[in-house]
């Protein structure tokens, strides 16, 4: 066994790659549970993947035959039923993972230099992602499925000039058709994955290259003993790798408690809208995305005013893609000398704050029908979700911030 592990190391370096990633790879021994939700995001894209393939075995990928098809495998394919709300119910729990992930980043600072490539790694992660979930959210061929690709895809026609001819690029026709429904899949299925695996190796590749962060945001390559070994940190393997199965293990208990019994969870994961078929020329009462998309659909809804010539949807738009992008410079914002939120002042904590809660209630807006109330609050709270970034650069250095200790503290 030795010779056969000394041969294939030879010609590919299984063993080094080990030491580099799993055994010789040092992570500081404080992490908390937030650190967690790196693995279970590992976990769920797994989750994604192979329930997804099994699936397309039984699936159609064709206007007339898509919601017959997921019937086909609910009723009649055996365990078809859990299959599907494996993979839909997985889909919510990836952004849930992600959320918190990002959060995470944003708490401790693990943005900061040298790890800025890791959060741009994140952030693409994070925009396939929404892609991936959009082209699959037409998969069904319901309702809702139907009329909110038909409203998203309609939004790139408020581009000036190129608008309508890139709607109907997208599209492959003049309306939400089984043309798109083909190239959805397609995409869905092959391409975005393919993407997704890609940056999924790159994060992890740029994150063993630097190092973790921790929540005292101390870079523990800094303090090596004599070999060379981070003074304050444990290999990962077995340390960790087993102290992640705990996460595992409460993560799939709250998971299948969700499949089994809630896989709907009152309309936000499946909504009710899509158990009828798609139909062209019966518009539900009211039409709204998943809920991992809801604070961007919020922030599109709440530009009304029309400015220099241009309709308010496409000011929408603008501000909704803003609110993306913002997330990918977020690196160059923070001035502040420390990375963590245990000792940056009080300043940070309460943007932070603020932050959370205005994309949250922008959540909850997107999802219930707009109103004039409803509307001036997701305009003040999508002011607030800029003016978090917009303003990072001034509080975040004229802060009065917490001596940082020279070793983790636990």
């Amino acid at each position: 066994m030795q010779k056969l592990v000394s041969w294939i190391d030879q010609r590919l370096p299984i063993v080094d790659a080990y030491n580099k990633h799993l055994g010789k790879y040092y992570a500081p021994k404080n992490f908390n549970v937030w650190y967690f939700f790196g693995s279970l995001a590992l976990l769920v894209l797994v989750n994604q993947l192979v329930t997804g393939i099994w699936l397309t075995m039984s699936y159609n990928p064709s206007a007339e035959g898509a919601f017959s098809s997921v019937e086909y495998i609910m009723r009649d394919v055996e365990w078809g039923w859990l299959l599907r709300y494996l993979h839909s119910t997985g889909a919510s729990a990836f952004f849930v993972v992600v959320y918190l992930h990002m959060f995470r980043g944003l708490m401790y600072g693990s943005y900061q230099k040298p790890r800025e490539l890791i959060w741009l790694f994140g952030m693409l992660i994070y925009l396939v992602l929404m892609a991936e979930a959009f082209m699959g959210y037409l998969l069904p061929w319901g309702q809702m499925s139907y009329w909110g690709a038909q409203v998203i895809v309609n939004l790139f026609g408020a581009i000036p000039v190129i608008g309508e001819d890139l709607s109907l690029w997208i599209r492959g026709d003049y309306l939400i058709s089984g043309i798109t429904l083909n190239r959805f899949f397609a995409l869905h299925v092959v391409a975005l994955p393919i993407v997704l695996l890609g940056l999924v190796v790159l994060h992890i590749l740029a994150l063993h290259e630097v190092g973790s962060n921790n929540p005292d945001g101390i870079d523990i390559k800094k303090n090596k003993d004599e070999n060379g070994v981070p003074r304050d940190g444990i290999p990962f393997h077995p340390y960790y790798s087993v102290h992640d199965l705990v996460g595992v293990a409460v993560f799939l208990f709250v998971f299948c408690i969700v499949v089994f019994f809630f896989p709907e969870m009152g309309g936000l994961f499946l909504e009710k809208p899509n158990f009828e078929p798609a139909n062209a020329l019966k518009t539900p009462d009211h039409i709204a995305p998943v809920w991992y998309f809801t604070p961007f659909y919020a922030m599109l809804r709440a530009v009304t005013v029309d400015l220099f010539g241009l309709e308010a949807k496409f000011w929408g738009v603008v501000v909704m893609g803003g609110a993306i992008a913002i997330l990918f410079v977020l690196p160059w914002l923070d001035r502040s000398p420390v990375r963590s939120i245990r000792y940056k002042g009080i300043l940070s904590k309460i943007a932070l704050a603020i932050f959370v809660v205005s994309f949250v209630v922008l959540g909850y807006l997107g999802i219930v029908p707009a109103t004039e109330g409803r509307t001036i609050l997701a305009q003040v709270l999508t002011t607030l979700y800029f003016l978090y970034f917009i303003l990072m650069p001034f509080y975040t250095r004229m802060e009065k911030t917490k001596p940082v200790p020279e070793r983790v503290t636990g």
